[in-house]
This record gives structure tokens, C-alpha cells and sequence, in this order.
């Protein structure tokens, strides 16, 4: 299969699907278009030829303004978001606990999900949202039980994940998903890129978090306790994996609780996690704003 790296957008004609050009450039067709070819997660359910076709029709679509759309997360509502906690040892470390000899999961709601350029919203219960760039693992095949070595076959290919956490709530008692769920706090994509275009399992690619511009993570996917052969084998033998359920990986060493002074994300602040070979997903932080009449009902 030919690389392709697909977004989806929103404009002012609706949403749609795009393809990311070699030269940079963007183009893509609109749902509401006939040619339309499919949203990411069926294309990902119909397979390799289906992502294949859908990469060529839509490099023949409508030049897309990267400036003046609205960006989506790839896939909005996968079946699962299940993510690792303590995947590096020097995060595990700085957290306060021993690297886990199996890995530590949990799971993110598609409620929480927003898309690249979007705002990370800082709820009005707690100040303490931090930042952590993950990459992403996108399931193109179903399977349980499945075997190291056919692993990366059930793999359709890779994004990036900014994992939003609100640390006194992930605190509160001994499961995290209340801290890991907040509305507005999962940054998603905006590139999805297949498989055939990184290096087998995503190894050895730079991941590096900047919050202002300033680097406060940097690490090496190759530094991951479980990397993606094994947390699909190991997931698997408890959970059928599903076409367009994500992994998100874990996060490196630098997060902003374990730091001193602690260093919090705050209104009007940009974070960015960029991947090698993917790309740049980049959020503004802003304070998130309850409507009078909701907080009423």
C-alpha cells in the first residue's frame, strides 16, 4: 500500500475527509459531495484497498484551506479509547511508582475528544490540567488472543494524542477515569498516517511536548516499557479488539505535576505534541465557561 495520511475537517460547507500531500498542501471532498468516499472508521473496517482508493479520490478533491477549517479529531467515536498509564520508566518513576510489569490501562470516553487547532478546556473545578503527548495506535483488524508476531497486522496506523488530565480528580480514588474524562481534554490527530508509512510498531520515533514553545517532554517511542507489538497481544487476551479502536501508548518523563515548581497548563497557553514522521497537534488552553441556564437545569 502507498502511504496516506488522511484529516478530517469541518468548513463552512459542512464536514469532510482530507488527504495531506507531499508538498503540504491539503485536499479533500465533503460529505455532503457525491464522491465522498467515507469517514476514517469505515474506511479503516473495509481495509487496505478501501483506505487506498478513498487516499486517490480524494487527492483529486477541492484544495483544502489548512487555515480556515475547523479540525477534527481522525476518528470521533472509536469503539474503544483505551489508553496506558506509567509506559515509560522515568514517568513511572517521577509519578512515585515502580515500573508496572503488566501494563496499566484505562479508558477515555469520545465525549472528551477534540480535534487539532481546538481549545483544551481548564474546567472551573480544578486548576490542575496537565499536558501528555502520546502516539496513538489505530486497530485496522479485529482479534483476540492474538499473537506477538501477528500483532502489526491488526495495526491500520498511527496518530498523535494530547492526554488531558486533571490531576487532583485522577487522585481522588485509586481508578483514574474521572481525571482522564473531563469534557474538551483529549487533543486528537489531526493526522493519521498508515502503517507503511513509520517504522514497524511506530519505533524510534522523537516525541517531544512543548508548552509556550518551551520543550517540556522529549523522549524516544523505542523508551516505552510495552510497546505496540506487545500491548495488543497483551490487551487482546482479555478484550476483542475492533477496526478504528485507538491505543494511546503512554507518556514520557516531564509532566507538569511532577515538576517543582508543579506547572500547570492556564488560560491563553499553547501546548504541542509533536511525532516524527506524523506531524504537530497543537491546542490553545482556555477556561472552560458553564452556561448560567445549564448550571440551573
Amino acid at each position: 500500500m502507498r502511504p496516506v495520511r488522511f484529516a478530517a475537517y469541518k468548513s463552512s460547507r459542512g464536514p469532510g475527509l482530507a488527504i495531506a500531500l507531499p508538498a503540504g498542501e491539503f485536499r479533500g471532498i465533503d460529505a455532503s459531495d457525491a464522491m465522498f468516499p467515507g469517514w476514517l472508521d469505515e474506511l479503516i473496517a473495509e481495509g487496505t484497498p478501501a483506505l487506498q482508493a478513498a487516499g486517490e479520490k480524494l487527492a483529486c478533491g477541492r484544495e483544502i484551506d489548512a487555515k480556515s477549517v475547523e479540525w477534527l479529531p481522525p476518528i470521533s467515536r472509536p469503539g474503544k479509547i483505551i489508553c496506558v498509564g506509567l509506559n515509560y520508566v522515568d514517568h513511572s518513576i517521577e509519578s512515585g511508582f515502580v515500573p508496572p510489569t503488566y501494563p496499566t490501562l484505562f479508558a477515555r470516553f469520545s465525549t472528551s475528544l477534540i480535534g487539532h487547532g481546538a481549545a483544551i478546556r481548564r474546567p472551573e473545578a480544578s486548576i490542575q490540567l496537565d499536558y501528555e503527548g502520546e502516539m496513538v495506535a489505530v486497530i485496522g483488524k479485529a482479534g483476540r488472543h492474538i499473537a506477538p508476531s501477528q500483532a502489526l497486522s491488526h495495526v491500520a496506523g498511527y496518530s498523535i494524542f494530547n492526554d488531558g488530565s486533571i490531576r487532583d480528580f485522577q487522585t481522588k480514588a485509586p481508578q483514574w477515569t474521572v481525571g482522564k474524562n473531563f469534557d474538551g481534554t483529549g487533543s486528537f490527530g489531526p493526522i493519521f498516517v498508515t502503517a507503511d508509512e513509520l517504522p514497524p510498531g511506530g519505533k524510534g520515533l522523537r516525541i517531544q511536548t512543548r508548552l509556550n514553545g518551551e520543550i517540556v517532554q522529549n523522549a524516544s517511542t523505542d523508551d516505552m516499557i510495552f510497546d505496540v507489538v506487545s500491548l495488543i497481544s497483551i490487551i487482546s487476551e482479555a478484550i476483542t479488539l475492533e477496526p478504528g479502536d485507538i491505543l494511546v501508548t503512554g507518556t514520557p518523563s516531564g509532566v507538569g505535576v511532577a515538576r517543582k515548581p508543579q506547572l500547570f497548563m492556564k488560560h491563553g497557553d499553547i501546548c504541542e505534541v509533536e511525532l516524527e514522521g506524523v506531524g504537530i497537534l497543537s491546542n490553545v488552553v482556555a477556561d472552560d465557561v458553564i452556561a448560567a441556564q445549564a448550571v440551573n437545569q
